[in-house]
């Protein structure tokens, strides 16, 4: 997988140097000698630690511009400060693509906003972003109302002249340019308006569940981690946090039920019911299939499943298959199953 990395690089390497620069980023980023790497499958790496590896490779490859498309995702707390230093270190030209508010505060120096119908940039951090945008949002309302003013007096003028000319016809003249200037006023359009805000309203309940929802006795993954035991109660929200590679996604997929403990058992309170949400959002259940119909099959009335993707800001992907949606979609319709 890694020719492919070096590939992109804007220059060919050698069989020797391209084994010394692999070997160098998995040093620092999966903390494995090249022969253990090399021996590994991609799959046999945790999330975190590809995403690491790659980005390894690609800040460190002397590119004069790197695109990253959310770079931050899948890393641990600890590998996020390391990208932070990174990005800062790093000699190339960025255009990064992320979510993360924090490291665009501190690893950008220009922002450019995609929303509406267009873009615009914002000279700043994203410290200053928020403030930037408020104003610009304000400037771009004042300037739709200016318009709106505008195009009534030109009407108004217009109707007075015809009203004139219907009267004397030495106004005729008037009355048709009073007319054409408002025709191409109001043919030129109005500005662009302000770009309203996403409000997303997630209705998440919790089950008449008892107060104990889940009991983990001596729950272990062999090679991953030791057994241990903890009770999980309603309205508690539990933050599961370590290292890449440690064993946290495979903790959930045993709560999940997906996978089975090394050891130990985990049991669940009566009435309890399990909505799982993942990193990555690859469902081949659902390749070919309408969002409408995905979210049919747990809201049987169309009037009121189009109701819950509008909150999701979903309603005009209703008709689109589920792999033509962004990543940020996809998730935002396997948060609207949970409820």
């Amino acid at each position: 997988r890694h020719a492919v990395v070096f590939a992109s690089l804007h220059r060919p390497l050698g069989t020797h140097e391209l084994e010394a620069q692999w070997q160098a980023s998995a040093q620092r980023s999966v903390k494995s000698q090249v022969d253990d790497v090399f021996t590994r499958l991609v799959s046999e790496l945790s999330g975190g630690e590809r995403k690491r590896l790659v980005l390894d490779l690609l800040l460190h490859s002397g590119a004069d511009v790197l695109l990253l498309d959310e770079p931050d995702n899948y890393l641990d707390i600890p590998t996020r400060q390391w990208l932070e230093d990174e990005l800062r270190a790093c000699p190339s030209t960025i255009l990064m693509v992320s979510h993360d508010r924090t490291l665009l505060e501190r690893c950008s120096n220009k922002i450019i906003a995609v929303e509406g119908s267009g873009c615009w940039v914002h000279g700043g951090s994203f410290a200053t972003f928020p403030e930037a945008r408020e104003k610009r949002q304000e400037l771009l309302g004042d300037d739709l109302k200016r318009w709106h003013e505008e195009e009534r007096r030109l009407f108004h003028h217009m109707k007075i002249m015809k009203q004139r000319a219907a009267q004397n016809f030495k106004n005729a003249t008037k009355a048709n340019a009073a007319e054409t200037r408002w025709e191409k006023f109001v043919a030129a359009g109005p500005p662009p308006p302000p770009v309203p805000d996403q409000q997303i309203y997630v209705r998440l309940r919790g089950a008449d569940a008892a107060r104990r929802v889940a009991q983990l006795n001596g729950v272990s993954m062999h090679d991953l981690f030791k057994p241990f035991s903890d009770e999980i109660y309603h309205g508690e929200r539990v933050a599961l946090i370590g290292p890449n590679g440690t064993g946290k996604t495979h903790l959930l997929k045993v709560l999940s039920q997906e996978l089975s403990p090394g050891t130990g058992e985990v049991k669940f309170g009566p009435r309890t019911s399990v909505g799982v949400f993942t990193q990555i959002n690859d469902r081949p259940d659902f390749l070919g299939r309408e969002c409408i119909d995905i979210v049919r099959d747990h809201i049987t009335d169309e009037e009121k499943a189009m109701k819950t993707l509008a909150r999701y800001w979903l309603r005009n992907q209703a008709r689109q298959k589920f792999e033509t949606l962004s990543g940020g979609q996809k998730a935002r319709l396997e948060i609207l199953r949970l409820e």
